[in-house]
């Protein structure tokens, strides 16, 4: 299990929002989301405020921004409430989540049947930070 901070990529982010219920670092195309202990994680209590912030932000619905989540603490989201996201018009160039446990990627196999967005799971943060810069790389050499 790896915190973002303890990483050389740490170094990278361009600016880091802290809640009360986890903490956002942001990158040129993705962010990195860890969510503090025992959060449950819903539209209304926290990914309205999150999304909102972040598009204000990126000056954008999220189309271009790969969010990660960097799954270190044990957590519920629920997951019919990314139906909310997808009404207001929000969208993701793409979703990963990293597990460090069984239960945490068994929940992650029930958060992606409510996606419209390229999901992809890993069991490390620096695979997933250069999977998120591979699709921003991508984005920008297509532009």
């Amino acid at each position: 299990m790896q915190r973002l901070k303890d990483t050389s990529f740490y170094g990278e982010a361009i600016h880091e929002i802290t809640y009360s219920f986890g903490n956002y670092y942001l990158f040129d195309g993705f962010v990195v989301a860890e969510i503090n202990e025992d959060v449950v994680f819903t539209w209304e209590q926290h990914g309205k405020i999150v999304t909102k912030d972040l598009t204000d932000l990126y000056d954008t619905n999220g189309d271009n921004i790969v969010l990660i989540t960097n799954r270190i603490n044990p957590y519920s989201v629920k997951p019919a409430d990314w139906v909310h996201f997808f009404k207001h018009s929000y969208k993701l160039k793409g979703y990963a989540i990293v597990t460090y446990s069984h239960p945490s990627y068994l929940n992650a196999l029930l958060e992606k049947l409510f996606l419209n967005t390229l999901f992809k799971r890993f069991r490390s943060l620096n695979n997933a930070i250069e999977w998120a810069k591979s699709i921003t790389h991508n984005r920008t050499r297509a532009s």
